[in-house]
């Protein structure tokens, strides 16, 4: 297990410019951003296809995408979240998985086996998934703040339970006030205080905002209230033994989602793994420490990848 200090919040400016693929699944308009490598030496670098979090969008992991210069990087928006369209069933992990696969199996153009798929939180359940089912579609499998354990057991039940209660309320009010109630700021900036953990008053404050711009663009009350359901009811533990690949878990001290006993536990599951720890971090390493996460990412495939 490996140990790094997060470095504060130099470099909160976004200048990576990405081209927006479309791709349909299912009937349904899909949109991806593609960041090509702006470093020279990229060539041989592996591509990175990376899966955003639970009411989150593309925007989430741009701070990782920006410290990772030398590849290639594609992430789309999860159906339902952002400008994506929501798919015609329920939105739970095997659709999500389904989204990726078809993402990664030809609906973006030039990934083949060499990809590395990255997915952070919600997303490490969803790419962990897709790992276990679709080994052929990746080389290796990198996850930030992966879900490790089970949010219906121990001390999160209760927590977990009534964020459930509020989603189904949500879900079952009339349209405008159950929307008003999802989006409403003062529950967001409740959301964001629990989970960052920083200190410094800059980047707090640009973590607010961007959960503020972000975390209520979705395209409808199921959407949401499929998505959570999903998210608590799943871990990175049901798919630990089939992944085949090598496997990086890039985990937090202070992460109220997932404790390092826990994702130590996980590790031992996975026949592949290298486990790093975050000191000082919680749920939002890829906003917190997008340094330290690149670096730990870096070494890990440079090993691979010479």
């Amino acid at each position: 297990m490996k140990n790094a200090s997060p470095a504060g919040s130099a470099g909160i400016d976004l200048t990576r410019r990405a081209e927006v693929r479309t791709f349909t699944v299912a009937g349904t308009l899909q949109h991806c951003w593609d960041y090509p490598p702006v470093e020279n030496g990229a060539d041989g670098q592996p591509p990175i296809f990376m899966v955003h979090g639970f009411r989150g969008d593309h925007h989430g992991l741009l701070r990782i995408v920006e410290a990772l210069p030398q590849h290639r990087i594609l992430v789309p928006d999860l159906p339902g979240f952002g400008s994506a369209d929501p798919l015609p069933q329920t939105h739970d992990v095997g659709a999500y998985a389904g989204f990726v696969s078809a993402a990664l199996a030809g609906g973006v153009p030039g990934l083949g086996s060499d990809t590395v798929l990255l997915g952070h939180s919600f997303g490490s359940i969803i790419a962990s998934r897709v790992a276990a089912e679709h080994p052929q579609l990746l080389s290796e499998l990198i996850l930030v703040n992966p879900i490790c354990e089970p949010a219906l057991e121990g001390s999160k039940a209760i927590t977990s339970k009534a964020a459930e209660l509020y989603y189904l309320a949500a879900a079952r009010l009339p349209e405008r006030i159950g929307m008003a109630l999802l989006q409403h700021r003062a529950i967001v900036r409740g959301m964001s205080i629990f989970m960052a953990k920083t200190r410094d008053p800059a980047l707090r404050r640009w973590i607010h905002g961007q959960h503020r711009a972000y975390f209520s663009a979705f395209a409808n009350r199921d959407v949401v209230l499929d998505a959570f359901r999903a998210s608590i009811s799943a871990t990175v533990r049901d798919a630990a033994a089939q992944l085949r690949m090598p496997v990086l878990l890039i985990a937090a001290e202070r992460d109220d989602l997932g404790s390092v006993a826990g994702q130590r536990k996980l590790a031992g599951l996975i026949p592949d793994a290298e486990l790093a720890v975050l000191p000082g971090v919680g749920h939002l390493v890829h906003y917190e420490a997008p340094a330290e996460a690149a670096a730990l990412i870096t070494d890990f495939l440079q090993r691979r990848h010479p």
